[in-house]
């Protein structure tokens, strides 16, 4: 089989969410016997001090066996963290031109934002 060959096949279906200084790849890959799996592959760019800079990738594979288990998890733990912690990022008040949206006073509990703003995201809506 041609190189250009392998390379069609590989692009089965591919989905790309870029994060910040992350990319997440999701592709539908063929195994030999022709069957599809999953890989989702982050990569995250680091600069150097010259200006230079790299990626590091990490990579998981996902067989069909596995799917239904891997979204009920996936489900339950997105939801665990949104249940907890809410849709707010708390590592954005570490950035350098974060700004403080409201000013919280524990004698005051109105100045706590609300979370019945907050979507409850499915994993089939992802």
């Amino acid at each position: 089989m041609r190189e250009n060959d392998m390379l069609e096949k590989e692009e089965i279906f591919s989905k790309v969410l870029r994060a910040g200084r992350r990319t997440y790849f999701f592709d539908v890959r063929a195994t030999k016997a022709d069957d599809y799996y999953i890989t989702i592959t982050e990569s995250k760019k680091f600069t150097e001090e010259d200006g230079s800079f790299h990626f590091k990738k990490h990579k998981i594979y996902l067989y069909k066996e596995d799917f239904t288990a891997f979204s009920e998890i996936l489900e339950e733990m997105t939801s665990y963290v949104l249940n907890h912690k809410g849709e707010e990022v708390i590592s954005e008040r570490h950035q350098k031109d974060f700004k403080k949206e409201y000013a919280l006073d524990k004698t005051n509990e109105d100045n706590i934002p609300s979370t019945s703003s907050f979507t409850d995201i499915e994993f089939d809506d992802i």
